[in-house]
């Protein structure tokens, strides 16, 4: 077994793949020379990801395009089997994290069921790439962004002749998605929140006390010295980039953002080889990250939603009960409190902040049985598939 190596915006990405070599070829002088013939350059290990997802169903839809949203070009990826099934839009975490140049390694089950709308936000991704920062400036606020959100489902409901969607919120995406669905609850089907944020000071602060009670668990002197430097977290001190980024630092070396692992190198890898990314908006997932913390992170700090508990439509969270990075705590508490005409909690064995990629299957099942029966009720949906008992 060998291990092809490709570089890609800085990054080595190691791809497995087995070449087996016998004894004899061993042998042969130059055996330790590079097999180039079967060394795959970036663009064929996109061409083959998106031939291996590309939609062929006839009644199928496969877009990547921009729009204009809010006086700028911002990217939409829309995918799905058939186009009778609900749209789900899905509102990326951050700010400023885009999920799609990673969406391909678990979204695809999704588009039997239904259209995925991936959008890359103000400031994000492909859409940061697409303009000046200038041109971005004026609407990265919370209420801009909140509007882009609004103009995005407009699109989407005007140009796929849907009355209703459902909403995705990851992280970030929450904040997004309570707002939007508090503003225009009649435009959904559910707001279905992942990794909800709910109050952002209290959020940092038991992250931050996760992450030391951790470091102290394992002995970790480095972890303590560093976490116990930052502290009272946040306190009244001016919540910094270089505070918060010990705290998140730390708080995924202990699973808070992904149970059971140490980093976030299996997404931030897996981007390199995203088949909807040029190697162009692969280096704007970094600058437009800076670009928006910049705007965005003092307006964050000041997010509440402990008493934003009523909906006018339905409400699914789903809950990784190791999450640490939006505290799962603060989230349960707050779907006891919620007032809506449904709602429903899942809450995910073996997931942290990151469920999507976690367990995407039991992911699936519940987007599947808790979700699209919503739809189902309203005839937006694809006839299901013919089924015989013997």
């Amino acid at each position: 077994m060998k291990a092809l190596r490709t570089m890609a915006m800085g990054s080595l990405l190691v791809l497995s793949v087995n070449l087996v070599a016998s004894a004899s070829d061993a042998a042969k002088p130059d055996a330790a020379a590079p097999d180039k013939s079967s060394t795959l350059s970036r663009a064929d290990v996109t061409r083959t990801i998106a031939d291996s997802r590309h939609i062929v169903s006839p009644n199928g839809v496969e877009e990547l395009i921009k729009v204009p949203i809010g006086g700028i070009d911002q990217w939409l990826s829309i995918r799905g089997k058939d186009r009778r099934n609900p749209i789900l839009l899905v509102l990326h975490g951050g700010p400023a994290s885009p999920s799609m140049p990673s969406d391909y390694t678990y979204q695809s089950p999704w588009e039997d069921y239904f259209t995925v709308v991936q959008w890359d936000q103000r400031g994000a991704g492909k859409t940061y790439a697409a303009n000046t920062e200038a041109q971005m400036a004026q609407g990265m606020t919370i209420e801009g962004m909140t509007d882009d959100a609004a103009q995005v489902v407009q699109y989407l409901r005007q140009h796929y002749g849907k009355q209703k969607i459902f909403v995705l919120g990851h992280s970030w995406g929450t904040v997004l998605g309570t707002r939007l669905t508090q503003q225009h609850p009649d435009w959904f089907y559910a707001y279905i929140g992942v990794g909800q944020v709910v109050n952002v000071r209290r959020n940092e602060e038991m992250g931050y006390d996760f992450a030391l009670r951790s470091a102290k668990a394992s002995g970790d002197t480095e972890a303590i010295r560093e976490l116990q430097a930052i502290g009272p977290y946040p306190g009244t001190k001016a919540l910094t980039l270089q505070r918060l980024g010990v705290r998140s630092k730390w708080e995924m070396k202990f699973g808070g953002l992904t149970y059971g692992r140490e980093n976030y190198h299996y997404v931030s890898e897996a981007e390199q080889i995203s088949p909807d990314y040029s190697e162009k908006d692969l280096d704007a997932i970094d600058k437009g990250s800076m670009f928006t913390i910049q705007h965005l992170m003092q307006p964050l700090l000041a997010v509440d939603f402990d008493n934003v508990t009523r909906f006018d439509c339905p409400v699914i969270l789903f809950v990784g009960k190791h999450d640490e990075t939006t505290s799962h705590e603060l989230a349960e508490q707050w779907f006891d409190k919620i007032q809506a005409p449904s709602k429903h909690l899942v809450v995910f064995a073996d997931s942290a902040h990151m469920v999507m990629e976690e367990q995407p299957g039991r992911f699936l099942m519940h987007l599947v049985t808790d979700a699209l029966p919503l739809a189902q009720k309203a005839g937006d949906t694809a006839p299901a598939e013919i089924a015989r008992d013997r």
